[in-house]
């Protein structure tokens, strides 16, 4: 019996639940999402290991030991001070309070999870970090709860992949997006070649792997959202056809 979009994300919610209340007691990023017991996932480079260690240093352990990503979308987008950010699936913490750093008091960054656990750690670390221009949501990525051209920059971290509609996320991301808005973005993607099946022999949808778009669907999403300048880069291999990937595109307007 196949698994419906309700179920698939219901499973991701337990999942990252489990993974904060892991962190909260000390027993590490247990198996939530990217952070998977997979076979595909496994030996791959994930998490706290995709951030220097100057970038670890800024910031509490537990933001650490939540990080679950596939890549450092802080370093991707570049930030620049007085900037607001926005971070899709935020767990933890770790991108947003990176990213209140980059962009200074006079910028703000967003999390948004649909997790209370994560959401509940993540402003623990940020209390615990001392940044004070964060804000951290609770909502689905299909459905951001801000209004329309808020925000400068879209970051996130190995989520898109888990999202159960992926056309709407790109929608809403440009719809946040003010003109000449950028997004920099850290996920699993596959190559053209492999099908819908390949990639579910490869690794599991809560893995980070099952639902992940192909370089080739991913542009044409982006594009078709209203972005620009698109660029989907492979950046380090998590199985075969199967990679993590640098994703980043501008709204149209001035730049």
């Amino acid at each position: 019996m196949s698994t419906t979009a309700d179920e698939l994300r219901e499973e991701v919610r337990r999942r990252y639940g489990a993974s904060a209340r892991a962190v909260t007691e000390s027993s590490g990023c247990g198996s939530g999402a990217c952070c998977s017991d997979d076979q595909a996932a496994a030996e791959v480079k994930f998490g706290e290991l995709l951030y220097d260690a100057e970038q670890r240093g800024e910031l509490p352990d537990a933001a650490v030991l939540a990080s679950l990503g596939c890549g450092n979308p802080v370093a991707v987008a570049e930030l620049n001070d007085g900037e607001t950010v926005l971070d899709l699936g935020s767990g933890g913490g770790i991108d947003v309070i990176l990213s209140a750093k980059r962009v200074g008091p006079a910028g703000t960054a967003y999390g948004l999870d649909m997790t209370d656990e994560m959401l509940a750690l993540a402003r623990q670390n940020a209390g615990d970090a001392g940044v004070t221009n964060v804000h951290f949501l609770k909502g689905v990525i299909e459905e951001i709860p801000l209004p329309a051209s808020s925000v400068d920059v879209v970051i996130s971290n190995c989520v898109i992949n888990l999202s159960v509609d992926k056309a709407a996320v790109l929608t809403e991301i440009a719809r946040v997006l003010k003109p000449g808005g950028r997004v920099g973005v850290s996920d699993i993607v596959a190559e053209d070649r492999l099908t819908a099946e390949d990639r579910s022999e490869r690794g599991s949808y809560v893995g980070c792997i099952a639902g992940a778009l192909s370089k080739s669907e991913y542009e044409a999403g982006l594009e078709a959202a209203g972005f620009e300048q698109v660029s989907v880069e492979f950046t380090h291999e998590v199985a075969d056809g199967m990679h993590g990937a640098v994703v980043k595109a501008v709204t149209r307007g001035d730049a």
